[in-house]
């Protein structure tokens, strides 16, 4: 069965995680990714994680993560040798993603300006720090510099805490679904005008771009936002509460919600609190709800809560730890966990497709790659 990439080749010129992301989603679909990586080392992600993530062979676990479906070919673009033969694999590539800070590419001479030369219908696509302009340009780019510049470690943790960084590595892995949508469109655009272009996102650009409740409140009301834990910007009750044995969400946004909340706590007052009575009200009042909710809550454990919420057609669910995500069955229903098997390691599994598609379903077709298993086998494809 074919994917939706089949025949398109994208070189891979990325490491660690941003760019490794965005090649990952272009493998998925079906793309020939063929990730170049320098000799010795490889990617930086094999070695990641020191010894506790490593499992029976070479490479570590976070490596693992973000490679299938890709084929590894080593080569030395400091080498002459291999740069020629970089520039003769980057003449068949549709789509090349690289993640070099600004002006390494320029140096090594396998720029946009200079490859697109060669080959006006190449996508590009160039994943940085903090973009290709602008006066941060040359600044490293990790996703944590990202947050911190692009608002987000001031709005995420408890009001008045320290800074707390997003949970998941949010900038990084924006970058690279920004990147990967960049790709498609080009590839589509190009379909239509037979021309490739240059994709120039960032870390940065991505974090500030998923801002969006967050601009909205600044650019509304002149306020600056902050954090504000679990809760909502623009709507209460929305957030983490405590229960008699740990810690459920909530959302009671419209009327009929509030009002089947304060039925199911055993609490009808609550709905005929002035307090309480519309969301701008619960907003202002905001701990005091909290406190009268939890205090009701306090009553039960969470599960019996949850159920006795989504009864009441209150959207509810308990706080998961991974462990109980992955041991989940709705996790298994929607197959977010896949198998493979690794020359080494033996079986593995790895993250399961977020996209279903009816026509073209996605599948696990290769392992990660073990560090230049594929390069004779490519340097042969350049030969013929």
């Amino acid at each position: 069965m074919t994917l939706p990439l089949d025949g398109i080749r994208v070189v891979d010129l990325t490491q660690v995680m941003a760019g490794p992301f965005c090649t990952l989603l272009l493998a998925d679909l079906g793309a020939d990714v063929i990730k170049v990586e320098p000799p010795g080392t490889g990617d930086l992600s094999r070695s990641m994680g020191g010894e506790g993530l490593r499992l029976k062979g070479d490479d570590h676990a976070p490596f693992l993560a973000l490679n299938r479906n890709k084929r590894s070919v080593v080569l030395d673009l400091k080498d002459a040798g291999d740069l020629a033969r970089f520039r003769a694999l980057a003449r068949t590539a549709d789509v090349l993603v690289e993640n070099f800070r600004p002006g390494v590419a320029r140096r090594l001479g396998i720029d946009w300006e200079t490859l697109s030369a060669v080959d006006p219908r190449l996508v590009y696509v160039s994943i940085s720090g903090f973009g290709q302009t602008g006066p941060w340009a040359e600044r490293p780019g990790f996703d944590l510099i990202a947050q911190a510049m692009a608002g987000i470690l001031s709005v995420t943790g408890t009001p008045g805490g320290e800074p707390v960084k997003c949970g998941v590595p949010i900038s990084d892995l924006a970058a690279g679904l920004y990147g990967a949508v960049g790709a498609l469109a080009a590839l589509t655009h190009r379909e239509r005008s037979g021309q490739g272009q240059h994709v120039d996102t960032s870390l940065f650009e991505a974090a500030l771009g998923l801002s969006v409740w967050e601009s909205t409140e600044y650019w509304a009301t002149g306020n600056v936002p902050r954090a504000l834990g679990s809760a909502h910007r623009l709507q209460a009750p929305y957030q983490a509460l405590r229960t008699a044995d740990g810690w459920l969400v909530l959302a009671a946004l419209t009327a009929g919600q509030w009002t089947g909340l304060c039925g199911a706590l055993a609490r009808p007052a609550l709905a005929d609190d002035a307090r309480f009575a519309t969301n701008p009200a619960r907003m202002a009042n905001l701990p005091a709800l909290v406190e009268e909710l939890e205090s009701a809550l306090a009553e039960r454990p969470t599960d019996a809560w949850v159920e006795r919420l989504l009864a009441a057609g209150v959207p509810a669910a308990p706080l998961h730890d991974y462990a109980q995500v992955f041991a989940d069955p709705h996790t298994h229903a929607r197959r977010m966990v896949e198998e493979v098997e690794h020359p080494v390691e033996g079986t593995i599994r790895t993250l399961g497709f977020p996209l279903k598609m009816s026509a073209t379903p996605l599948r696990v077709r290769r392992p990660p790659p073990l560090l230049g298993e594929h390069t004779a086998e490519i340097l042969r494809e350049l030969e013929s």
